[in-house]
């Protein structure tokens, strides 16, 4: 519970926000110009229509995968963690290869399988950062920063 997902998030109403001409919260920005933003944040089943979480889960995948561009952007939340560990690894694997050699779209992907590290080594434009929490104490309140 580092922020990753909130930090995803916002990138993406940012560049949104931008896109409208809004006001950003920065001091300066660039953003290209993007033809789409594209999640897969949470899901949920949907019982009515006889699917699963991992279902529904894998057809806003498949959705996403077919249709973004070099010009989308991509944020994806904890592929493949509603199944087995080794198939939830493969699956988010082949999902970031996939998007970064054939698609080449801008993406922002939140994991916990720390296997994924290595494909910064394998495919050029990958690039791993990671969340830190400083913890600073001051009196009887706690100030937790993510980083």
């Amino acid at each position: 519970m580092a922020g990753k997902s909130t930090f995803i998030r916002q990138s993406a109403l940012i560049i949104l926000l931008a896109h409208t001409g809004s006001f950003i919260p920065a001091k300066k920005g660039k953003i290209g110009i993007i033809d789409g933003i594209y999640t897969r944040i949470g899901s949920g089943d949907v019982l009515s229509k006889g699917l699963s979480t991992f279902m529904v889960e894998m057809l806003e995948v498949a959705n996403i995968l077919n249709n973004i561009t070099e010009r989308s952007f991509v944020v994806l939340d904890e592929v493949g963690r509603g199944t087995s560990t080794y198939d939830g690894i493969s699956i988010a694997w082949a999902v970031s290869e996939y998007i970064s050699k054939e698609k080449k779209t801008k993406t922002l992907f939140a994991t916990h399988y720390h296997e994924l590290t290595k494909l910064e080594e394998e495919i050029p434009g990958i690039k791993n950062f990671h969340m830190h929490i400083k913890e600073e104490r001051r009196r009887d309140k706690i100030f937790i920063q993510g980083f």
